[in-house]
């Protein structure tokens, strides 16, 4: 079993509540947050906001450690770069265990970060820019943070494809246009496996974890829980691939991403050329990943919200040449 395949969490907002005024001796209202693989709330005292996070009993704590450990970090070096720090329980403790019907869970209270979502705002050059940027300087602080629990085998790690391949039997219509950007990959990309660098990256700078502010430039990024050790590469990529969704023409808007990425933490040639093979592997892990875990929890439609048009993006891609793609990229990082 793992993190994918067991039943989230299922707390009510009145055990919620009852959590953290026990734990934290807050008095809070309470409300769902939409959650993937752990249950998270909203938690609103008069004085401040919080986020409560109970975490999938298959969760292990010492990557739940090394996640805090990065916070931590980024806070301590770049105190610019809006992050949510964790609140210490009233036993001392950031990671809190607790049970439900014989099941443990791990629980934490980080706080809640102000700013609007990416996804709720129009997308222009300039944001995108200085969105690549916000990356950029995150990297640029992450890259000296290292832990071995960052050292993993992990699903949403663009650098494997063992997931795909071993779960794309749940798609239901589209496997041959995930077969053809595997073997782009595989036969542009891994062959280059020693050129290209390696650090501990946040992995998820995606539409629903990037805030903004109101002059629209990148203030934070929430949701640590695909922390890894990858390609540095696929920092950007994946922010590039959720940037491309809903876009008639995808290359302008993730070129702005990347060249604002570029100017904050300059990548190497064979790293830029990499970018658009790593962009449509992500999107083939995105539709995977959704076909996969719908079967297991149908009820769940956060599963499902990049989904559709991670699939129109893949459809038009399968039809461009990636080659082209990857030097147009390459001139407009570095120009």
């Amino acid at each position: 079993m793992s993190v994918f395949s067991t039943v989230p969490p299922n707390y009510s907002t009145n055990e919620a509540a009852k959590i953290v005024q026990k734990y934290y001796g807050l008095t809070t209202n309470i409300s769902f947050l939409p959650s993937d693989r752990d249950q998270n709330f909203l938690c609103s005292s008069s004085k401040k906001k919080y986020v409560l996070k109970i975490s999938n009993s298959d969760e292990r704590k010492d990557v739940l450690e090394m996640q805090n450990e990065c916070i931590q970090f980024i806070h301590k070096s770049d105190s610019a770069l809006k992050v949510p720090l964790v609140v210490i329980g009233k036993t001392g403790s950031q990671i809190i265990t607790i049970e439900k019907e014989e099941t443990r869970h791990f629980l934490q209270l980080v706080e809640y970060l102000p700013g609007q979502f990416l996804k709720d705002i129009i997308h222009n050059n300039f944001m995108l820019y200085q969105l690549g940027s916000f990356m950029g300087r995150l990297h640029k602080t992450m890259s000296r943070f290292d832990h071995p629990s960052a050292h993993r085998d992990f699903p949403w790690d663009i650098v494997h494809t063992y997931f795909i391949k071993s779960h794309k039997h749940h798609i239901p219509d589209g496997v041959e246009i995930v077969d053809h950007f595997i073997d782009l990959f595989e036969k542009n990309v891994l062959p280059n496996d020693n050129k290209l660098r390696k650090a501990v990256i946040h992995n998820d700078g995606n539409d629903h974890n990037v805030l903004m502010n109101d002059q629209g430039n990148a203030c934070g990024i929430i949701d640590f829980g695909d922390v890894v050790y990858s390609y540095i590469a696929c920092e950007p990529a994946v922010c590039m691939a959720y940037v491309a969704l809903n876009k008639e023409e995808p290359l302008e808007p993730i070129a702005q991403v990347l060249k604002g990425f570029h100017e904050k933490y300059p990548l190497t040639n064979n790293e830029l050329l990499a970018i658009i093979y790593m962009v449509c592997i992500r999107s083939c892990i995105t539709v995977t990943m959704a076909a996969y875990r719908k079967k297991l929890f149908p009820e769940n439609e956060y599963l499902s919200v990049s989904e559709d048009q991670a699939w129109v993006f893949l459809k038009k891609m399968q039809y461009e040449d990636l080659h082209n793609w990857s030097n147009e990229l390459v001139e407009y990082a570095e120009s």
